[in-house]
């Protein structure tokens, strides 16, 4: 038994030393990437405890009151709600804190920026206090996080417009026969497999025999903007590419796949119905991959002084140096007690990892409904259809806006 505690010892000692180490280990640079890596933990720990957590969650009578125990499912949901609730709580009290942070001298950048054991303590209390409230809050959580899934894959598409156009302007750069090919050939591409695309999902959607309106209309829709961006984008008095329309018609398609997916399972024109569990996995697995990817870019491109993320007052390359400098070192001097601005927003950065918190978390539960009166999971339904539809729509608005918005206003930088 000494033994046993005296290894047991120097295993936590061990564990210690070890995160100590790594903590102390992250940079200025490396800050971004550390709040990816928090994120990545948290989806981690969301899909072991929805695996796991459901029995000991059945013998926790704040939870468990129910006159008849919940299936399986229901405990497997509200624990990936109550890890998100944590998640989402830890972020936005760092986006609160981080509102108005103008300079480096602001005490909160270092909070920003360092004190990563005590926000990993911090975040981990949290989680853990998570389970400890009562299913009441857990279900208001759960109804709000649909909206702000929403708004995530609205940031999802701003990212996507910024990556797409600047991919574009890359390649055009290069003013060289071969990578207009390329370009050519991506675009290409992606028009066949988003048309290809859009004849499965009448396949899948459209059942004979049934009144599928409702899921045509969103198809037809859908098309209508794959052609309105091609005409759009070629119009001689936009400069617009090809290579972007092709890329936002595909997402497009895509998002309006995943709404129609969404449909209940008893509806009959849903025809992944039977195929419901293999589906899910894949559209589950995709849409994590795609979250991570969209909250690694950001944080990646946070550190750009040209993106949404940056302060209009962000410094630009060469700005403020002086031509020919007599004395160095009073510059020098004077340079280390200046306050030098910040070159992104802090709270914005904050406020993306909450709003994809619970998108990952619609994404682990199937955007379904965690409590309900009778305890029980409550499958797939309608709001989240209309998110996902509604949220291609404003794809759709957003690129468009993008290619006319620099002529309606020239004087204005886009």
């Amino acid at each position: 038994m000494w033994a046993a505690s005296c290894l047991a010892s120097c295993c936590a000692a061990c564990a210690c030393d070890a995160c100590r180490t790594v903590v102390s280990g992250i940079s200025r640079r490396s800050a971004r990437i550390a709040y990816c890596g928090l994120f990545a933990l948290s989806l981690i720990v969301s899909w072991i405890l929805r695996e796991v957590a459901a029995p000991l969650m059945e013998k926790l009578p704040w939870i468990n009151h129910f006159h008849k125990t919940p299936d399986r499912e229901w405990f497997e949901t509200d624990a990936v709600l109550r890890v998100s609730l944590g998640n989402f709580l830890f972020f936005t009290i760092l986006a609160i804190l981080m509102i108005g942070v103008k300079n480096q001298k602001d005490p909160r950048d270092s909070v920003h920026h360092g004190g990563w054991m005590m926000k990993v303590i911090s975040w981990f209390l949290l989680v853990i206090f998570m389970f400890f409230l009562p299913n009441e809050i857990i279900s208001f959580y759960e109804s709000i996080s649909k909206f702000g899934a929403g708004l995530f894959l609205l940031v999802q598409v701003v990212l996507l417009l910024d990556f797409v156009h600047g991919w574009n302007d890359k390649w055009v750069g290069y003013e060289e026969q071969f990578w207009y090919i390329v370009l050519f050939s991506v675009s290409l591409v992606c028009y066949v497999a988003t048309f290809v695309f859009s004849g499965l999902l009448f396949h899948w959607f459209t059942q004979a025999g049934q009144d599928c309106g409702l899921n045509t209309f969103f198809i037809v829709i859908t098309l209508i903007f794959v052609f309105v961006f091609a005409i759009v984008a070629l119009h001689p008095a936009i400069s617009g590419s090809i290579l972007p329309a092709s890329v936002i018609s595909l997402y497009c398609v895509y998002l309006c796949y995943t709404g129609l997916a969404s449909e209940p399972r008893e509806y009959e024109c849903n025809g992944l119905h039977k195929h419901s569990k293999s589906i899910s996995t894949g559209t589950l697995t995709f849409g994590l991959l795609t979250t991570v990817l969209s909250v690694v870019y950001s944080a990646v491109r946070a550190g750009s002084s040209t993106t949404l993320l940056s302060q209009p007052s962000s410094p630009r390359a060469g700005a403020g140096k002086p031509l020919l400098p007599l004395d160095s070192k009073p510059d020098e001097q004077e340079e280390k007690e200046r306050a030098k601005p910040v070159t992104y927003s802090y709270s914005f950065f904050h406020i993306i990892f909450s709003l994809a918190s619970m998108y990952s978390a619609m994404l682990l539960t199937g955007w379904s409904t965690s409590v309900g009166e009778s305890g029980k999971l409550v499958d797939v339904g309608w709001p989240s259809v209309w998110v996902r539809i509604v949220t291609g729509w404003a794809t759709a608005a957003l690129y468009i806006w993008s290619l006319v918005a620099p002529i309606m206003f020239p004087e204005r930088e886009f």
